[in-house]
């Protein structure tokens, strides 16, 4: 039978290629997408709900579905607040969890990322790394923490300082080799692809490392 879907961060990079798949996905009838603005998106399938994400517990009652993409996510670039950094990373994708639980939602997606701890001294990876840990506790059944390293987008995207950076990363990919290949960068299609696909078919661990993100992504191709 498809499926609703609910997403977060519908108007990311991750998160909007997500809803363009989940579009065009007959496994998928309809997709709630829970924002703070208008995502652009257009279609029979969609339904926009415009609420504060800080307080998502607000729009319980709209927080129904089958499955829960949680692709939010901030950097300390574009928010050095620590307080806010962590309601962010830790709060949004924890709340939205804990209304799955409430809600019997049973399958549960989020993007964290490689090399995360919860006992880590830095306080960025350990934000991420509690994240996980707390989710995980909730016992939702179908919960999958995508751990993907740098995060490329799309092939025709050229913001500042990331066209230099995407030439870098190729590079460093080339020599990442053995116990390093778990940081070679991703595609964020790969990435959606793989979660759009983990909706619909179980996976047997939890944590989806870098390598099987894109083992994953190729299954959703075929």
């Amino acid at each position: 039978m498809p499926k609703t879907a609910i997403i977060l961060g519908a108007t990311g990079l991750t998160g909007g290629l997500l809803t363009e798949l989940l579009i065009n996905d007959a496994n998928y009838s309809k997709i709630k997408l829970f924002t703070r603005r208008p995502t652009g998106f257009s279609d029979p399938k969609i339904e926009e709900i415009q609420c504060d994400l800080l307080h998502l517990e607000a729009s319980k009652k709209d927080f129904t579905g089958d499955v829960i993409f949680c692709c939010i996510g901030t950097t300390k670039a574009k928010t050095p607040d620590r307080d806010l950094y962590y309601k962010i990373d830790y709060g949004i994708p924890m709340v939205a969890a804990q209304l799955a639980k409430e809600n019997n939602i049973d399958a549960f997606m989020v993007i964290s990322s490689v090399g995360t701890s919860d006992k880590s001294p830095f306080f960025y990876v350990r934000t991420k790394g509690q994240m996980e840990r707390d989710i995980l506790k909730l016992g939702i059944p179908n919960t999958y923490i995508m751990k993907p390293a740098f995060i490329n987008g799309r092939p025709d995207e050229d913001r500042k300082g990331e066209k230099g950076l995407k030439f870098l990363m190729k590079v460093t990919d080339f020599f990442m080799i053995g116990p390093l290949k778990k940081y070679r960068s991703t595609q964020a299609l790969q990435i959606a692809k793989a979660m759009a696909y983990l909706g619909i078919h179980h996976h047997k661990e939890a944590n989806i490392s870098n390598a099987q993100i894109k083992i994953v992504s190729h299954q959703y191709e075929s």
